[in-house]
């Protein structure tokens, strides 16, 4: 057996644990390091980051790694940034990890994606430039890893029109009832839970 959670579950017991016990940018980075602790990093890694805290993870994710002397690239598809978010990238430039603007064509020859797109609270149709930048990460070679949730997914159905083929998927803190679906098994070779406290 597993604890399992939904998404507004999950929404809840982050609240009210940044509220009352552990602030958002510490489990921003406890969330970077559970992945960074998942995956056996070599070659070159690009992670492509959105706009929200998924994307943040992916920030605090790169400066673990550039600390660690590996070779990372983050690619935005964003200005628009949450405000831990926007810590982590400005972290991410002070270290200077390379950041450069998504453009379609500019994940090849990478040995492992990060898909730091879009979190649990995705819902609906997938805008431009994320439509074209998870098609992209579908028809790389190197091994994916999705953060959290894939990119595309409803995290409490595991129902997408399109998503992030992953071959690992860390979710964060609890497993979000959506990922243990049989719909989401479409998309997910390999699934782990990290814990952060």
């Amino acid at each position: 057996m597993i604890d399992c959670v939904t998404v507004s579950n999950m929404r809840r017991s982050d609240a009210y644990t940044i509220a009352n016990f552990v602030p958002g940018l510490e489990l921003m980075h406890r969330a970077a390091w559970g992945v960074y602790r998942a995956v056996s990093w070599h070659g070159r890694t690009a992670i492509v980051v959105g706009s929200g805290n998924n994307g943040g993870d992916g920030f605090a994710l790169a400066c673990i790694l550039k600390a660690k002397g590996y070779d990372c690239t983050l690619f935005r598809l964003s200005q628009n940034l949450t405000a831990d978010s926007a810590y982590y990238a400005r972290q991410a430039e002070a270290a200077k990890v390379k950041i450069l603007p998504y453009t379609p064509g500019c994940l090849e020859g990478y040995d492992i994606l990060l898909d730091c797109l879009l979190g649990t609270g995705f819902q609906g149709n997938i805008r431009e430039p994320y439509r074209t930048a998870i098609e992209e990460i579908n028809r790389s070679t190197g091994f994916v890893v999705s953060v959290d949730i894939n990119s595309g997914m409803n995290g409490d159905t595991g129902e997408a029109a399109a998503a992030v083929h992953s071959d690992l998927t860390v979710t964060i803190g609890f497993v979000k009832i959506g990922l243990i679906t049989e719909k989401a098994g479409r998309y997910i070779r390999q699934l782990v839970c990290t814990d952060i406290g």
